[in-house]
């Protein structure tokens, strides 16, 4: 049986992650926590996932939950518009096989919660 090198199947996801209070995370002081939109690249979203997780960690950041919206070519076929400074993010992303965190959105006073509250309680 012949074995020929594999090319890269990196893909870049793009990821919604909560994160919780933890000492140490440089959240501002009266934040309940915060949502990161992130841009990973993995062979998979589940890689992508752990990858991200395991670098929010390390960057002593306490992630809780992560909700994947696919890649570029699913985002657009969901209809999602991608500004070009989003592209290049992702493009930063796929070169350097990293996690780029596009932008981070603290909570304060548990707004985190508040939609699921208000989901759960119709």
């Amino acid at each position: 049986m012949e074995k020929t090198k594999k090319t890269s199947r990196q893909q870049v996801y793009t990821l919604l992650v909560q994160v919780g209070r933890k000492e140490g995370d440089g959240l501002p002081d009266n934040a309940t926590g915060a949502a990161l939109m992130i841009y990973a690249s993995g062979v998979d979203e589940a890689e992508a996932v752990r990858e991200t997780v395991a670098i929010l960690k390390q960057a002593e950041l306490a992630p809780l939950d992560v909700t994947g919206y696919g890649t570029r070519e699913e985002r657009e076929a969901q209809g999602h518009e991608i500004a070009a400074d989003e592209l290049e993010l992702m493009q930063r992303a796929l070169d350097e096989n990293s996690v780029v965190v596009a932008q981070m959105t603290p909570f304060y006073n548990g707004e985190e919660t508040l939609s699921a509250d208000e989901d759960s309680a119709h």
